[in-house]
């Protein structure tokens, strides 16, 4: 596959495994644990909260083995746009990649924003001062930046990305260390009466909460399968920076989060008036190291937040470009920039809308941002992705798969499962701001939108059926 020519000007296969697995893990360990472990903390009531990320890590790695294996057999650039299309043309012409873009289109944006939200709380350790207008001036600061950089082709992105996730493994390598050398058994594993209490209504409301936070904290194992059609030997190398990516965060996310309850009093995560429920790290590090080395690891955080916003948007920026080269999203975002080869529209929109994800969740608060981007991606993405799979092995049995999911279908349904809890809670989670409804009413924005589409392209419902698969655009022939 990385021996054959790519399409006429198009992508070019450049991006080995080392720089997809750092790729994906830079988008996975950005700001997410440094701003999450208080609000999952807060969310099971204790130290207990471990399970939070355990629960996370889970169906990361369930969810992970559907993105190998679809992203094996199908590298195009766009990910999910390419699996969707393949499985459901038959029955529904192109709504559901249309769908899956549309929402991609406004969920991967904001998972960038959640980024710039951190970014900003631990810059604010810094520069105490720092808030209100200031603090927003500064976030779409950021974001112009990202997409300044962006603004090149990938080879030299490769390399930017190479040395982020170099700082990134610092930033947590020494977080971990300075834990480990101040570490208190008695406040890491000293649990309140009843925390773990399975007929209690409350574990399970902590849970799905966790459970939600968590898998937030692990998105972006799925980042080299939107550029599938950039990187060398797919079939070998997108499953594999795929689990990679999940088992290495893992391992860092669990002795991060243990080594931090072993060092700050949860209590002090709780409560919204101390730095540890906004700056965590730089309180672990302030305890133990004192201010001088607690300052040094905040610009390291600060350049982990940047890199996984970085490498976010360079991944979500391909999303629409094979749509619309393929004649299934809006046409303009079919160009390339003449001279580096990325699509430009799609890296515009996707700053656009990280920009004002940004603004929502500076004047409302983290845990709302997370939970409406969750309950955006779920029906479209990570559900009709699932299924999307067992159409694909049921109708396409003699489809080239490098990789095959272990133990299939039983990570299919944990997965199915887990992302049916966490769509389930949203409102609950979120009491009053109503997820779940805005979640709605943009899929129904939507298929709106895809009526319009389809009329101007004279596309079913209003034209011909599509009946049989066919070869998505960008792929190798030898892949299908």
């Amino acid at each position: 596959m990385s021996g054959s020519p790519p399409p006429p000007g198009g992508f070019v296969r450049r991006v080995g495994l080392f720089q997809a697995t750092a790729i994906n893990m830079s988008q996975m360990c950005g700001i997410g644990p440094f701003v999450t472990i208080p609000l999952m903390v807060t969310a099971f009531g204790g130290p207990q909260a471990v399970v939070g990320f355990v629960a996370g890590a889970v169906l990361a790695l369930c969810d992970g083995l559907v993105w190998a294996e679809l992203g094996a057999a199908l590298p195009g650039s766009g990910g999910s746009y390419v699996y969707l299309r393949q499985a459901f043309q038959h029955r529904t012409g192109r709504l559901m990649p249309f769908l899956f873009v549309w929402t991609a289109m406004l969920f991967v944006p904001l998972i960038m924003s959640t980024g710039v939200v951190g970014f900003v709380q631990y810059l604010g350790y810094l520069v105490p001062g720092l808030g209100g207008t200031a603090g927003d001036l500064t976030g779409l600061g950021v974001i112009a930046l990202v997409v300044f950089l962006l603004w090149r082709g990938i080879e030299h992105i490769a390399r930017i990305t190479a040395v982020m996730w170099a700082v990134m493994i610092a930033s947590v390598v020494l977080v971990i260390t300075a834990a480990a050398t101040d570490f208190s058994p008695r406040l890491a594993f000293t649990y309140p009466a009843g925390a773990f209490d399975l007929a209690d209504g409350h574990f399970w409301t902590g849970f799905a909460a966790g459970l939600t936070i968590g898998i937030y904290d692990y998105l972006g194992y799925n980042t080299t399968a939107y550029m599938g059609a950039e990187i060398k030997d797919p079939g070998r190398v997108l499953p594999r920076s795929v689990l990679f990516s999940i088992l290495g965060i893992m391992a860092i996310y669990l002795l991060l989060q243990i080594g931090t309850l072993g060092v700050v009093d949860w209590h002090r995560m709780s409560d919204p008036g101390d730095v540890a429920s906004t700056s965590v790290a730089s309180a672990v590090l302030e305890r133990t190291w004192g201010r001088g080395a607690a300052d040094t690891v905040t610009v390291l955080i600060l350049i982990t937040a940047f890199a996984s916003v970085f490498t976010g948007l360079l991944g979500g920026s391909r999303v629409p470009y094979d749509a619309a080269r393929d004649r299934v999203f809006f046409r303009p975002y079919a160009r390339l920039h003449p001279r580096h080869r990325f699509p430009t529209l799609g890296l515009a929109t996707m700053g656009v809308i990280t920009a004002a994800g940004f603004l929502v969740g500076r004047h409302t608060d983290l845990a709302t941002l997370i939970q409406l981007l969750t309950t955006v991606m779920v029906i479209v993405q990570a559900l009709a992705q699932i299924v999307a799979l067992t159409v694909l092995r049921a109708r396409q049995p003699a489809l080239r798969r490098p990789y095959r999911m272990w133990l299939y279908p039983l990570p299919s349904l944990v997965a199915f499962v887990g992302w049916c809890v966490i769509y389930g809670y949203a409102d609950r989670g979120s009491p009053g701001r109503h997820p779940i409804e805005w979640s709605l009413a943009w899929l129904a924005l939507g298929c709106a939108a895809f009526l319009v589409w389809a009329r101007l392209e004279r596309a079913w419902p209003f034209g011909e059926k599509e009946t049989g698969e066919e070869r998505p655009a960008g792929l190798d022939p030898e892949t299908v």
